[in-house]
């Protein structure tokens, strides 16, 4: 096959974009996996330069071309689909090729020189496909989750924020769609800013899985090719490159390298962060919908017409655009399950689509829950004269009263208010049980809601949260180029 001059990648790579004409999608959309396969191979270099399976000059070579790609450099090279056959041979190929050609530029010498300096004999030596594309994938996910977890955490607080701004805007509270108690809507954002925490912690929890990788292990775990020294040595240098101390090599690497549970493990945190989230902006639309026929209780922001014939429309557009990332994220959690379950015996050979799911879905989530933070939740504003008139007139207030009138009585009042449309107060006092004044304390919204305070804020200082923003910006400005 003929290659283009100024290509980096190889024959190898050609093959595998003629063969993989399905997506359109070049791995390259995934920054995050090649600069993982990038810091892999540059350890593996310095691990073999060390175990004396490399000399130092190829060794440096390969080093320096790993560390453009790190850098940020020749990603463009990474042309194979993200859908593909072989188990991840084909994007094994491409990085071996680009860091083979781009080291030979660096010495000077033509591509494709590969009598000094081979793709395989020096790029992949002591590797296998099969224990660097699953441990890159592994890194990978890690750089995504951390990033998705830290744009979590400012929604969080624009949830908790908005609670303390809303705690004294007294609501109807609702069960199965129909009027329950009262509350605070400071106390339902507050419960939208705690169930995101529990979220960060899921994914908390996942990141020690994912530490845990098979190199050394070659083909299939039997370290084959591989110097027994070569294992701890590329672990010591890899937690060096990415500043990754927890890293470890599998202690069973013939299991490690035919098991793919910690990609479920991964795909579950996420779906259940991906709907919970769903049924937050559920909540969002429902509470924002009317403004007239509808709840009406808070309103959102503004950023769009709603229709192209109905004048002065607006619809809560935002969150029905997380929604949608969420069913997408739902349907690629059964996918890597059925991938995951179609592994046999020593290798599963279906990790490319359980990797490209999965960080199409941290990309995805993330974004959305920029976009929720943004252009929605930050700009969410009370509908106090709305929410006080619906707690006047809710029947649901008599509730407090059980103590005092007994839940006869009590249901009593509830039916004539319905029935007649009167306030429960008025009732209860030509019921003549309880004074006017112990019937304010009573029905005051402390005593409604319960604890009216909604907490402190989660800790995050404004210095934090500025520079968190511009670290995540800088994060999408590296996915979109």
């Amino acid at each position: 096959m003929e290659l283009p001059d100024e290509a980096y990648w190889g024959i190898n790579t050609a093959r595998a974009v003629n063969n993989f004409r399905i997506s359109r999608r070049e791995i390259s959309v995934y920054p995050d996996l090649i600069v993982a396969y990038a810091q892999v191979k540059q350890a593996a270099a310095r691990a073999n330069r060390d175990i004396g399976a490399l000399d130092g000059e190829r060794a440096e070579l390969i080093d320096r071309a790993a560390q453009d790609i790190i850098d940020g450099h020749l990603h463009d090279q990474f042309v194979v689909g993200v859908i593909q056959g072989g188990a991840g041979t084909s994007t094994n190929m491409n990085v071996n090729e680009v860091i083979a050609n781009r080291a030979l530029e660096l010495a000077g010498r033509p591509f494709g020189d590969y009598a000094f300096l081979s793709p395989n004999d020096h790029v992949n030596r002591s590797q296998s496909t099969n224990d660097t594309y699953p441990s890159a994938v592994k890194l990978s996910l890690i750089a995504a989750l951390t990033k998705l977890a830290d744009e979590m955490r400012l929604l969080r607080h624009s949830f908790a924020t908005k609670g303390r701004e809303f705690r004294e805007v007294l609501k109807v509270g609702r069960t199965q769609l129909q009027d329950a108690v009262p509350m605070t809507l400071g106390q339902e954002f507050r419960g939208f800013s705690t169930t995101l925490g529990e979220d960060i912690d899921r994914l908390e929890d996942v990141r020690p899985l994912l530490m845990e990788l098979n190199l050394g292990a070659t083909a299939i775990g039997t370290g084959i090719t591989a110097s027994p020294e070569y294992g701890p040595a590329v672990i010591r240098h890899l937690r060096e490159i990415t500043g990754l101390p927890d890293l470890m090599q599998a202690g069973d690497l013939i299991e490690a390298t035919s098991d793919t549970g910690v990609f479920m493990s991964t795909s579950s945190v996420m779906k259940r962060a991906a709907m919970k989230l769903s049924k937050i902006c559920n909540d969002l639309r429902l509470l924002s919908s009317g403004p007239q026929a509808g709840f009406a209780e808070i309103v959102l922001p503004p950023v769009q017409a709603g229709s192209s014939i109905m004048p002065g429309k607006v619809n809560p557009v935002i969150p029905e655009a997380v929604n949608q990332v969420a069913f997408v994220i739902a349907g690629a959690d059964v996918t890597v399950a059925m991938a995951s379950e179609a592994g046999q015996l020593q290798l599963n050979a279906f990790e490319p689509v359980m990797a490209h799911v999965l960080l199409q879905n941290s990309t995805w989530l993330r974004r959305a829950v920029r976009t929720l933070r943004i252009n929605c939740v930050d700009g969410i504003t009370a509908n106090v004269d709305r929410t006080r008139a619906q707690v006047n007139q809710s029947v649901g207030v008599v509730t407090a009263l059980l103590p005092v009138l007994g839940y006869a009585t009590a249901t009593r009042i509830a039916k004539e208010a319905l029935r007649t449309g009167r306030p429960v107060r008025d009732l209860v006092l030509k019921d003549g049980r309880i004074s006017a004044e112990a019937l304010d304390e009573l029905l005051s919204p402390v005593a409604l809601s319960g604890l009216q305070d909604t907490g402190p804020l989660p800790p995050m200082t404004p210095e934090l949260i500025l520079r968190m923003e511009r670290e995540l910006d800088a994060a999408d400005l590296r996915d979109d180029s």
